[in-house]
């Protein structure tokens, strides 16, 4: 196998590598902005799963005739459902290795979302130290927004997580 590998892998074993889920402290400094792909195209069954997990019976979620008669003309995706598909696209990058989230704070709904929409996530690194409590591990602020198709922003919220100072010792000890 070549010497070099492909961004975002690492070497297991002879002809063998395996994907890096999660970034570590340091690989998160301030300022740092990442794209998160792929987009997530929002489903009925997204939004009628969630509003049922949820037990929010709003008709504007899931009766299509009542919505039709609101100001939006069809179903609005539940906030909630936005919220967790934004969320869970920058898991990947941001926060696959955590140990706890921290916080979830300044959420804000900007822009209305209905099914057949696409959404894409963007992370902002806005803070971060060393854990004076859990040593061998970082306290990260991030401030994400998801956009939609037409790259209007729909929700904005920063997320609080503590995540490893040394994201190999996780991988190794998790086999990750």
């Amino acid at each position: 196998m070549s010497s070099q590998l492909p961004p975002g892998y690492r070497q297991i074993a002879p002809e063998r590598i395996r994907e890096n889920v999660g970034l570590g402290y340091d690989e998160l400094p301030l300022g740092l902005v990442i794209e998160h792909r792929p987009g997530r195209t929002v489903t009925e069954v997204d939004n009628l799963l969630g509003t049922a997990l949820a037990g929010n019976t709003a008709p504007i979620h899931t009766d299509a005739h009542f919505a039709s008669n609101t100001p939006w003309g069809r179903i609005l995706v539940c906030g909630g459902v936005t919220l967790n598909l934004i969320a869970g696209m920058t898991v990947r990058s941001t926060s696959g290795l955590t140990v706890a989230n921290l916080a979830l704070d300044e959420v804000r709904f900007e822009a209305p979302v209905f099914v057949g929409d696409t959404l894409y996530a963007q992370t902002e690194i806005v803070s971060r130290r060393l854990s004076g409590s859990r040593p061998g591990n970082g306290i990260v602020t991030c401030r994400t927004s998801g956009h939609n198709q037409q790259d209007t922003r729909v929700l904005v919220f920063a997320r609080t997580f503590l995540v490893p100072t040394d994201p190999d010792v996780v991988r190794v000890t998790t086999n990750y």
